[in-house]
C-alpha cells in the first residue's frame, strides 16, 4: 500500500436534523473496497458528516498512507482544505471571534486520524450522480433506518438534554 492510494467516500445526516442520525464510509484499494456504517439515536448532520470520516480513517491499518477523501459536505472539507482546523489549533479550538469550535471533540479525533497519512479532501455535490456518493448516501439512510451499530452520541446528548416529550424514540 506504500505508494498507492485509498480512496474514501463519505456521508452522514440526520432526519429530521437534530435526530436520529447514520454514517457511511466506503473505502477502496485497487480491487478491493469496504463499506462501514453506524447510527446514533440522537445527534446532527454535522457529528454524522465527521463520524464518517472518523470511522473510514480508523479501518486503516498502517499509518503513512495516501487517502482521497470525497464528501458532499462543505463543512468538512473546507475545514481541512482552507485550513480552518490548523487555526483552531492555534487558538486553543476557538473559532476567530473565540467562540469555542463547535463539535471540537470529533475535530480532534479526526484531526489526529488526518495527521496520521497523507490526506487530501475533495468536495462532491450532493445527489449529483456521483456513483459512490451515492451509494454512501442510501448506507447512511439503511444504517439509521435498520439501526446500524446503534449507539448514543453522549457528547451532544450531554450538551443538548432533551425537553419533556421532546424528540421522542420508539
Amino acid at each position: 500500500m506504500v505508494n498507492s492510494t485509498v480512496v474514501m467516500y463519505t456521508d452522514g445526516g440526520c432526519s429530521p436534523n437534530p435526530g436520529p442520525g447514520g454514517w457511511a464510509a466506503l473505502l477502496s484499494y485497487g480491487e478491493h473496497e469496504k463499506m462501514v456504517m453506524g447510527s446514533y439515536a440522537r445527534t446532527t448532520n454535522n457529528r454524522m458528516e465527521l463520524m464518517a470520516v472518523i470511522e473510514g480513517l480508523r479501518c486503516l491499518r498502517q499509518e503513512g498512507l495516501k487517502v482521497d477523501i470525497y464528501v458532499d459536505s462543505k463543512y468538512v472539507h473546507d475545514a481541512f482544505e482552507l485550513g480552518w482546523v490548523r487555526g483552531w489549533k492555534l487558538r486553543g479550538w476557538y473559532r476567530a471571534k473565540r467562540k469555542p469550535v463547535k463539535n471540537q471533540d470529533l475535530w480532534r479525533q479526526l484531526d489526529a486520524l488526518v495527521s496520521a497519512h497523507k490526506v487530501r479532501f475533495y468536495h462532491v455535490p450532493a445527489h449529483a450522480g456521483v456513483e459512490r456518493n451515492e451509494r454512501v448516501d442510501r448506507a447512511v439512510g439503511e444504517a439509521r433506518r435498520q439501526r446500524v451499530n446503534w449507539q448514543h452520541d453522549e457528547v451532544y446528548e450531554r450538551e443538548h438534554p432533551r425537553a419533556a416529550g421532546q424528540d421522542h424514540e420508539d
